[in-house]
């Protein structure tokens, strides 16, 4: 499929900036709980994080498809912001016609099992409930949730954790994953608000795990950029390890495992936002899936080939491989979309297997 000049010009930008900008020092600055806001500052410029939310409400009416190559390309570079979140928290508020501030937001729930609900209180609401490991739920301007009401789900956005009882938290790879509880908290009026058409939990469980996909197909591009340039580098009896029928067979794997990662991710892409929302599940769930396939054989080869400088905090694979298996457990593991995958197949019965397989994708 041909790519947009306009699409072109977005990604090289992007590329330049998180080349120069997420540098193994801020990432490990982050990691270590220092918020990355010159980097943010920079991001925040171009416009890209609220870029999908209508003029009416500071965006540009962004694809989500450009977004997403965005957050490929964030994924690649490690770039320790909440990026993806900051998107979906966007279009959940603005969906509810709530005030969408700049600033770096969170959004949730972010696990299947996390109920929050809003009940009435004279003129304002009363939060309750509790949303378990939000990214960067600390550090952000802004949270953005979404709770049951009276009459259906519901938007709710807070400056902060909005007087919530904060666990801190991180994953492996240094991310902060930050648990919030709200006992009743009290709310203004315009605090929160019905979502639109289109939008709602499930919608956001889905496109946050096709972001999730979407940055692992970038790590997963990163590791082999590495991989294969230590093992044209790296020289063992005499030539480059490169050279060696065993070790070229392992990257021939990663380079076929990283290609299938970035096409599944990038079905489950064209597929989002279409008439038929069973397909778009079905698709993401594959994305998901086969991305977090993809990243354990990756990681194991990539590792194998670096030897154990790969698992040295200096050198920068740790950076990908890291996050490939904290985001593998995001926004649903892969058991829990491969089981989606495998209903959606059954559904449609032993006889039109092949039916499916060739008119769903």
């Amino acid at each position: 499929m041909a790519v947009r000049d306009e699409t072109r010009m977005l990604l090289e930008s992007m590329t330049r900036l998180f080349e120069d900008r997420s540098t193994k020092t801020v990432i490990d600055r982050a990691e270590g709980g220092d918020f990355a806001a010159d980097l943010w500052s920079v991001v925040a410029e171009t416009g890209v994080p609220l870029a999908a939310l209508p003029e009416s409400a500071g965006g540009a009416d962004a694809v989500w498809s450009d977004l997403y190559a965005v957050l490929r390309l964030a994924g690649r570079f490690s770039v320790p912001l909440p990026l993806a979140e900051t998107m979906l928290a966007g279009w959940v508020a603005s969906s509810a016609g709530l005030e969408v501030r700049d600033g770096p937001m969170t959004v949730g729930p972010v696990r299947g099992a996390d109920r929050l609900s809003v009940v009435r209180d004279g003129n304002g609401w009363r939060l309750s409930g509790r949303a378990a490991r939000l990214p960067y739920a600390a550090q952000v301007a802004r949270t953005v949730l979404i709770a049951d009401g009276p009459d259906g789900e519901m938007a709710v956005v807070l400056d902060g954790i909005g007087g919530a009882d904060l666990t801190p938290g991180k994953n492996i790879a240094g991310e902060a994953r930050d648990t919030l509880a709200f006992g009743g908290v009290r709310l203004s009026a315009d605090a929160v608000g019905a979502l639109g058409k289109g939008v709602s939990r499930g919608g956001l469980y889905r496109r946050g795990a096709l972001a999730r996909a979407t940055m692992m197909s970038g790590a997963l591009e990163r590791a082999m950029d590495l991989a294969v340039g230590y093992a044209q580098e790296r020289v063992q009896f005499g030539r480059p390890i490169s050279k060696f029928q065993a070790v070229q067979q392992n990257l021939a794997v990663l380079a076929g495992q990283t290609a299938a990662a970035v096409a599944a991710a990038n079905l489950g892409i064209e597929a989002l936002g279409g008439s038929d929302a069973e397909r778009e599940t079905f698709l993401i769930a594959v994305a998901k899936t086969r991305v977090g396939e993809a990243a354990t054989l990756a990681c194991e080869i990539a590792h194998q080939v670096h030897g154990a400088i790969g698992f040295t905090q200096e050198y920068a694979l740790q950076l990908s491989t890291r996050r490939l298996w904290s985001w593998r457990e995001e926004f649903g593991s892969d058991p829990e979309w491969a089981a989606r995958v495998g209903a959606y197949a059954c559904g449609y019965g032993a006889d039109r297997l092949w039916e499916m397989l060739t008119t769903v994708a």
